[in-house]
């Protein structure tokens, strides 16, 4: 069966609300995402695989809609998540399961650096080859995802502040984009992740917290 006969029917409209469609690919991803985000408020160890399946569905609905930069970072979010998987199991300290730990001021730094330097270039990119409406707005969602799956990948208790601001400059984006369902997602996410930071930061309460190098 080729690629487009399995992805296909993915991008077909599974219901029309106010003459605005909705794919199955997006419908999925908004059901995969919040049960993502709340399996990582909890630390269950099964919001990694749940969360590959819901970045190839996004990754869909992001391609057919022109948000380019969006579309290709799902592909690393794949990556990200095989590494966040293990990390997750084996990352601690003697292969043990890994636990909460702050950001440290060099990890911040070069952090910091790394994501701004990938703003500049994505939005270059985006604006000279390719017909995205909103290259800045989407390489700067794009760097500062990127910066916190990995801090979600080590574990890192910031890593909850950096998707808060992902979600409030993704909501009026998507909406602006006519992905409706999608901006409606990330208002969730955004509760999910307010409500992640509480939860990690009660995790942690009673013992030291580690900091990160």
């Amino acid at each position: 069966m080729a690629l487009n006969d399995l992805m296909g029917p993915l991008l077909e409209p599974a219901f029309t609300l106010w003459g605005v469609s909705t794919s199955w690919a997006e419908l999925l991803g908004f059901a995969t995402g919040i049960l993502t985000v709340w399996l990582t408020v909890r630390q269950h160890i099964a919001n990694w695989p749940v969360g590959i399946a819901n970045v190839v569905l996004l990754g869909l609905v992001f391609l057919s809609a022109g948000l380019y930069a969006d579309a290709s970072l799902q592909i690393v979010y794949v990556l990200l998540g095989l590494y966040g998987w293990w990390q997750w199991l084996y990352g601690g300290a003697g292969g043990a399961r890994l636990t909460v730990s702050r950001t440290g001021l060099a990890e911040w730094c070069w952090l910091v650096v790394a994501g701004a330097a990938a703003t500049a270039a994505l939005t270059v990119v985006l604006a000279r080859w390719t017909d995205s409406v909103v290259p800045f707005w989407d390489a700067l969602t794009t760097a500062l995802s990127l910066m916190a799956t990995y801090g979600q990948c080590r574990k890192l208790l910031e890593s909850w502040w950096l998707w808060i601001t992902v979600d409030v400059i993704y909501i009026p984006l998507y909406a602006y984009k006519g992905l409706y369902l999608t901006s409606a997602l990330y208002l969730i996410f955004l509760g999910l992740c307010v409500a992640g930071l509480l939860a990690w930061r009660r995790a942690t309460a009673a013992r030291p917290v580690a900091v990160a190098a």
